[in-house]
């Protein structure tokens, strides 16, 4: 019984979340701070999401505190996606040899 509990708050919650910006917001939101919250929203969950996952995905949590760090600076330095996830999946399985 519990879990339908559960399950109808959290139907509820999405849809609230989904439904009140269409009902709260109705012209284009002009002020530059909600502007740019509205922005990096998305960034910022993803990022919550990802990171802990990427460091704690791995056998050791160095190796992928490691390989995080070489995907930030492999990805500042302008390389693209997939090369970032394989260097950074090649010094995992490398770091997780020696470790």
């Amino acid at each position: 019984m519990n879990a339908y509990i559960y399950i109808i708050g959290m139907c509820l919650i999405t849809a609230c979340i989904r439904i009140l910006p269409l009902l709260l917001f109705r012209r284009p939101v002009k002020n530059r701070f909600l502007r740019s919250f509205f922005f990096y929203v998305p960034y910022v969950t993803l990022a919550v999401m990802t990171f802990p996952a990427i460091v704690h995905a791995t056998a050791s949590p160095v190796a992928g505190a490691i390989a995080l760090i070489a995907g930030l600076v492999l990805a500042w330095i302008g390389a693209n996606m997939i090369t970032v996830s394989a260097a950074c999946c090649v010094l995992v399985f490398i770091l997780e040899l020696f470790i």
